[in-house]
């Protein structure tokens, strides 16, 4: 198959996104989940609580360390595959993406050191707050980061000068009209990414015979974190659909595979999506149903792609990504809730279960990816929405031998560092019981009175 420099730069800085999104979307409720063991702890002197933070801050340790490094090589690109970006926005890009960094080190990287290992080197009062700072920090990066990726879709407050940028509105950028939709959206799959995973390695240590009370404690924190989130997800992603369809109408109609506009619009549950014939093979539908759900009206109109002029992104990438998002959620609705039915009923997750969110450890991470390919490549062929194309940002200069190399080092690192990050928090799981692994972080413990923090 061949691919042309522009195909395999964006093949290239996808593959950058998709390994460096995997962490930080981890990291951000992991953090808070951290502070919430530790609160815990500190109110009721439960060991289990201090069992987990324990356990969690080494996972914690590890992610964010993976995720500040696949961050830099991102930076990288935009000098060497994507000139244009910053040439044409970065008035706007720079200061935002500067923001980001100035939170990640003033707070993150700041207060992280005391967080690992200040536990019983600092009161715990001190440890606590730098844990809280931790978290605070993570969040506001991902607010930086938001902010922009929402701006490229839904760009505002801003002129255009000799075909530059150049903002207006500082305010108008930040709460541009799909950032707090946006942000919720990523947030509660942070939150959802967390939960399964601690659901999933706590599980994995009762599997392999944990009589440790804080595995057991952890399933259940996991199970009833993702059973209450699930729900709250699924209206805030339906409000984001909406926002999507005001802003963005061409995604959404990739996303739902209407190729003509009509009114009383079907949902389509299953296809093919056919460039070819402007339809979709094998098809499922639901009469109505997409018009309801988008226009809450029976016979809306809804736009299909034959309303953009051939400018719209590739039908049955988003078409799919969309689903497989969607089928995930569902699928971890439909757990979470089991798990909390039979925590109610036999106050215990019973083992059958226990495999299943074992093996649903990382589902968070295909929702998020697929939620993350669905929103991105539905913009296409826009790099800035209206404003900047994707072509028009990509380097002229750059062949595609260049990067083809780049590209199958890039991807041959990140299949070693995902294997060895997913073996390296399941050998911690394994090794948790172990005592000589616990001694690896002292236990919490108060300084004496009148002792220097």
């Amino acid at each position: 198959m061949d691919f042309d420099a522009l195909s395999l730069a964006r093949i290239q800085f996808a593959a950058n996104i998709s390994f460096h999104i995997l962490f930080p979307t981890l990291t951000i409720a992991l953090g808070w989940l951290l502070l919430f063991f530790k609160l815990r702890f500190n109110a009721t002197g439960d060991a289990r609580w201090d069992g987990l933070y324990r356990f969690w801050v080494k996972v914690f340790a590890l992610s964010f360390a993976m995720g500040v490094v696949s961050g830099i090589t991102m930076s990288f690109q935009f000098g060497t595959n994507w000139p244009g970006f910053m040439e044409k926005v970065g008035n706007i890009a720079g200061p935002l993406l500067a923001y980001e960094v100035i939170t990640a080190f003033f707070l993150e990287a700041t207060f992280l050191a005391v967080m690992l290992f200040g536990q019983g080197k600092v009161s715990n009062r001190v440890h606590t707050i730098a844990t809280m700072l931790v978290c605070l920090g993570t969040s506001f990066s991902a607010f930086w980061i938001l902010v922009l990726n929402s701006w490229m879709h839904t760009p505002v407050g801003f002129e255009m000068r000799e075909g530059v940028a150049h903002a207006t509105d500082w305010l108008a950028i930040l709460f541009n009209p799909s950032m707090p939709y946006r942000l919720v959206h990523m947030l509660l799959a942070s939150g959802l990414t967390a939960a399964f995973l601690v659901a999933g390695l706590s599980a994995y240590r009762l599997r392999r015979g944990s009589d440790a009370g804080e595995a057991k404690l952890g399933l259940k924190v996991g199970v009833i974190l993702g059973a209450v989130l699930i729900p709250i997800q699924i209206l805030a992603g339906d409000m984001h659909g909406l926002n999507t369809l005001e802003h963005q109408p061409a995604k959404v109609a990739a996303m739902e595979g209407l190729w003509e506009t009509r009114a009383g619009a079907p949902l389509v549950l299953f296809g093919i999506p056919n460039a070819e014939t402007q339809s979709n093979d094998y098809a499922i539908e639901v009469p109505r149903m997409a018009s309801f759900i988008l226009t809450h009206d029976w016979d809306g109109v809804v736009q299909g792609i034959d309303a953009f002029d051939g400018v719209h992104p590739p039908v049955a990438k988003v078409f799919w990504s969309f689903r497989i998002m969607v089928g995930m959620g569902m699928l971890m609705l439909l757990l979470s809730w089991l798990g909390l039915w039979q925590l109610r009923r036999q106050g215990q997750i019973g083992p059958w279960l226990q495999r299943v969110f074992v093996a649903m450890s990382f589902s968070g991470w295909v929702a998020v990816l697929s939620g993350w390919y669905t929103t991105e490549i539905g913009r296409q062929p826009w790099l800035v929405q209206g404003v900047l194309s994707t072509a028009d940002a990509a380097a002229p200069n750059v062949g595609a031998g260049l990067i083809w190399t780049s590209l199958a080092i890039y991807l041959s690192l990140y299949v070693v560092l995902t294997s060895a990050y997913i073996s390296v928090i399941f050998y911690l799981a394994r090794r948790a019981d172990d005592p000589e692994a616990k001694d690896f972080v002292p236990v919490a413990q108060e300084l004496p009175q009148g002792a220097p923090a």
